[in-house]
């Protein structure tokens, strides 16, 4: 497949790229959005598409990182074949010669000698095209490049596509002020669709940071595109980007509203950091009902209308900041304060799942960026607590 980049209806291959353990989230989330019909991958969904659809998605997906669109998929015997298949492909047609751009991807063989070298024959395919075709050759740029080539190369064929996203899609572009080890926003999204919250119960977070989990899930249940306020998107560097296209879509998109369909709140220990998640939430125009308050989560002794709870309690850097038996009290308070109140919590702290002292209902192995976490399930009933 080559595709013409100025045929906007023209059916392309679109690869939407995710954290490992959240496939089938993001699966379960193009359905919502009109795309019954996917592919799974690893740490990936493929589906068919038009540039319109490239456009909506970097707009409206939630659980994402990137989006690739194919341009051509070759043969892979040696390492000649990867810059012939690079060197073939109209780049011009693409991008211009002063746009800076970086190759990057995932090398899944052992038949190349460097994992760094595909990358570079990638790179002189695309400049000695330019040359052929009289023009400058473009510049590269690792840090803030205008384009972004992919390669994927396994060990039987390799695929060239454009990442029309650029920067990850978890950089929102909402959130200003952060603390130590916050999580990541694409997995907040993530984990509040694999958690099942209906977006009709009352969320909370006794662990809120800088708030992500509670505007990410305000996001879901107000409609928002969580990208709303991202302004950064590679596909607007390339040559045939429509700019009418993408401002339809984009004004069209929900921004306001005037109330939520549940509540949302939380709470931390921290005064600096519901100063900063008061912050974050100045932008949007269902932060005025969000509630979020300065205090331990032991200081909240009913139930006070919460029906959900969501949290990624401090572990590593954050835990030197907590009290050493944390994962124990707040196992405590859940079994005790909170009971019958289904409880979701991240952490990558096994000695913290220890001490909890609890049987989680369901769990899943995930990611928050590149460590490893547990993702779990309390109901906290007599029956199932350990002994």
């Amino acid at each position: 497949m080559n595709p013409n980049p100025s045929e906007s209806t023209q059916i392309l291959s679109i690869t939407l790229k995710c954290f490992f353990g959240f496939e089938k989230v993001l699966q379960e989330e193009l359905k919502e959005l009109g795309y019954p019909d996917s592919v799974l991958g690893n740490r990936a969904v493929s589906i068919k598409g038009s540039w319109k659809d490239l456009y909506f998605l970097n707009l409206y997906s939630r659980c994402a990182i990137s989006i690739l669109v194919e341009i051509t998929r070759f043969p892979f015997r040696n390492e000649q074949d990867i810059y012939d298949a690079a060197s073939t492909i109209k780049w011009s047609n693409w991008f211009h010669e002063t746009k800076t751009f970086v190759v990057k991807g995932a090398i899944q063989t052992k038949k190349v000698r460097n994992t760094h070298y595909p990358f570079l024959l990638v790179k002189d395919g695309i400049v000695d095209h330019f040359r052929e075709a009289n023009k400058e050759r473009p510049s590269i740029d690792t840090k803030h490049p205008k384009i972004v080539v992919d390669l994927y190369l396994s060990d039987q064929e390799g695929i060239l596509s454009i990442n029309t996203s650029g920067l990850p899609l978890f950089q929102r572009g909402y959130r200003t002020a952060t603390g130590i080890a916050p999580i990541n926003e694409v997995v907040a999204a993530c984990l509040i669709r694999l958690s099942g919250w209906d977006r009709k119960q009352a969320f909370y977070d006794p662990f809120c940071g800088s708030g992500t989990l509670l505007i990410e899930a305000a996001l879901l249940a107000s409609g928002i595109p969580s990208n709303i306020e991202r302004t950064h998107y590679a596909f607007k560097n390339l040559v045939h980007f429509d700019l009418q296209l993408w401002d339809e879509i984009y004004n069209s998109a929900p921004r306001i509203v005037r109330s939520l369909p549940c509540t949302i709140s939380g709470s931390d220990i921290s005064d600096e950091m519901v100063t900063k998640a008061r912050r974050n939430l100045r932008g949007f125009s269902f932060g005025r009902f969000i509630t979020i308050k300065s205090m331990d989560f032991k200081e909240i002794h009913t139930q006070e209308g919460i029906q959900f709870i969501l949290t990624n309690p401090p572990y590593d850097e954050r835990l030197e900041l907590q009290d050493a038996d944390l994962y124990q009290q707040l196992g405590t308070w859940l079994k005790h304060t909170m009971q019958g109140i289904p409880s979701w919590i991240i952490s990558s702290n096994q000695e913290g799942w220890n001490q909890i002292g609890l049987k989680p209902s369901k769990k899943y192995d995930v990611f928050n960026g590149d460590l490893k976490c547990s993702f779990r399930r309390y109901d906290t009933y007599d029956s199932i607590l350990q002994s």
